[in-house]
């Protein structure tokens, strides 16, 4: 009993150190240790089930915590109250903590091999890369590596798993050093080093390019009416031309909006959309904002569309990741109320769509769609040179998920070396440098349009070209090694 006390205590310690290395604590430093006590405590249990346990305990706590911005968004967002909103949010959390009790239970049988360090941490990428493949994908243990320039280095031909496995790989030999385990098991952490022989990060550079953003700060508990929509919309129309007019700027010129705050629609809306056509036309600017879309079947899609200095939309871009709860339901919650005040659930957008930008090209992914690096690769890999994020974070409330969502779309820069403008209902609105470090921000919660600044990177980095060929390469060398741990368990049991 107290054996396995003490395993909990480990198991939980881990899910703790991994809260800390997020917004709002940003303790990353922790980073290469917060996995050694799960691990610790999946050698000291040799029952695979109480293992897993041990996993999923410390699984619940750190999704429980990370993003309770989920609670807030269904008790205020969802109408769901106090008690639904939690009650509901306990349950997701209950899902999440798979992952982790996964891989507890299987690193238990890697622990005593002579190869636990690398295998552990190939496992914990594979695993890591099954989030979003099983519908929802956040925050990753490579994500506490945003500031650390020489790690960063690794991004453009991993992706952010290249970082997560420096830091399993450092957790699983710190383990071993506390168990006294011989030096040569954990002698491939010598390797790291090599790092300084990848290319360095593009060095601070002078942006050439100025993009008018909005940052509309509409509160979502707005209750609208025509004559609220029509003086919102009138609002922000006259503050970008303002700004536009005040900025000049470099061609080609652009303004960007959010993700949609307002219940209006380009498509479907004629006023407005002549009124869009005619900022773009009089400023002779690129416009780039979110709206909702349709599907021929009538469905509501999460859309950005921009609009030409002609005044024509060139093209649409639909949302191709959905926010479960916010823009549909999972179907293991069927009976969760929609946030969406859409008449129904919205569809998942169907293809990657690269805008004509002057003689450039450009790429908006929307909101949520930040926490997938394989799918925002795909925009500079059809020839994007510089990418947008737009996004409507007031459902997050106060919370540090706003935080955590810049977080997100820092690494997209750097996986990719590209320039990001982005541009959010209420915050945090800001550009990001192809090396990942925040060039401007707005004050969050202002309403307001300004003058940021940019600049085009032609080329692809070997991530952008080949994705995640190393998450799911170790994923399979993983798997591998602990189909090789457990065969060598059963045949010295049975010799």
């Amino acid at each position: 009993m107290k054996d396995a006390a003490t395993n909990y205590l480990l198991a939980l310690l881990s899910g703790l150190l991994l809260i800390l290395l997020y917004p709002r604590f940003d303790w990353t430093w922790l980073a290469p240790v917060a996995l050694t006590p799960l691990l610790l405590a999946a050698l000291r249990e040799r029952r695979p089930l109480h293992r897993f346990l041990l996993g999923y305990a410390a699984g619940n706590l750190f999704w429980f915590v990370v993003c309770n911005w989920i609670q807030f968004v269904l008790e205020v967002h969802g109408g769901m109250g106090f008690w639904g909103g939690w009650g509901t949010f306990f349950l997701f959390s209950l899902y999440k903590g798979l992952h982790l009790g996964v891989f507890a239970m299987l690193a238990g049988w890697l622990m005593p091999r002579p190869w636990a360090v690398p295998g552990v941490a190939a496992l914990w990428v594979g695993i890591e890369r099954t989030h979003g493949t099983f519908g929802f994908a956040w925050l990753t243990l490579g994500n506490a590596a945003s500031d650390m320039g020489v790690l960063l280095r690794m991004a453009p031909f991993t992706g952010v798993y290249g970082m997560s496995f420096v830091f399993a790989l450092t957790a699983a030999a710190l383990a071993l050093v506390i168990l006294r385990r011989p030096r040569w098991q954990f002698l491939c952490v010598a390797l790291l080093p090599l790092m300084y022989l990848l290319p360095r990060l593009p060095e601070p550079a002078a942006p050439t390019q100025t993009a008018i953003v909005l940052q509309s700060n509409v509160p979502e508990d707005t209750e609208w009416t025509i004559r609220t929509v029509d003086e919102t919309i009138q609002r922000e129309l006259r503050r970008s031309l303002i700004a536009m007019v005040g900025n000049g700027g470099n061609e080609p010129k652009l303004i960007v909006w959010p993700e949609a705050p307002l219940p209006v629609s380009y498509f479907r809306n004629e006023d407005f959309r002549e009124q869009a056509n005619n900022l773009a036309r009089t400023t002779g600017s690129y416009f780039l904002l979110g709206t909702v879309g349709q599907t021929k079947a009538r469905e509501p899609l999460n859309s950005a569309v921009l609009i030409s200095p002609q005044g024509e939309a060139l093209d649409r871009y639909d949302k191709v990741y959905l926010v479960p709860f916010g823009e549909f339901v999972p179907p293991l919650f069927g009976w969760v109320n929609k946030i969406s005040q859409e008449a129904g659930n919205f569809v998942e957008g169907t293809r990657i769509v690269v805008f004509p930008f002057a003689s450039h090209k450009l790429g908006s992914f929307i909101c949520y769609e930040s926490a997938f690096p394989h799918l925002v690769r795909q925009f500079p890999k059809a020839g994007a040179d510089i990418l947008v994020n737009i996004s409507n974070d007031g459902y997050f409330g106060g919370k540090a998920a706003r935080e955590q969502h810049l977080n997100l779309v820092r690494m997209r820069a750097v996986e990719n070396r590209r320039w990001i403008i982005r541009s959010t209902n209420d915050g945090i609105t800001a550009t990001v440098d192809p090396a990942g470090r925040i060039v401007e921000r707005l004050a969050p919660f202002e309403e307001t349009a300004a003058a940021v600044h940019y600049g085009f990177v032609e080329g692809t980095t070997f991530y952008t070209e080949h994705g995640d060929w190393f998450a799911w390469g170790c994923l399979l060398a993983g798997l591998g090694a602990v189909g090789q741990a457990i065969f060598a368990e059963f045949r010295s049991r049975n010799i």
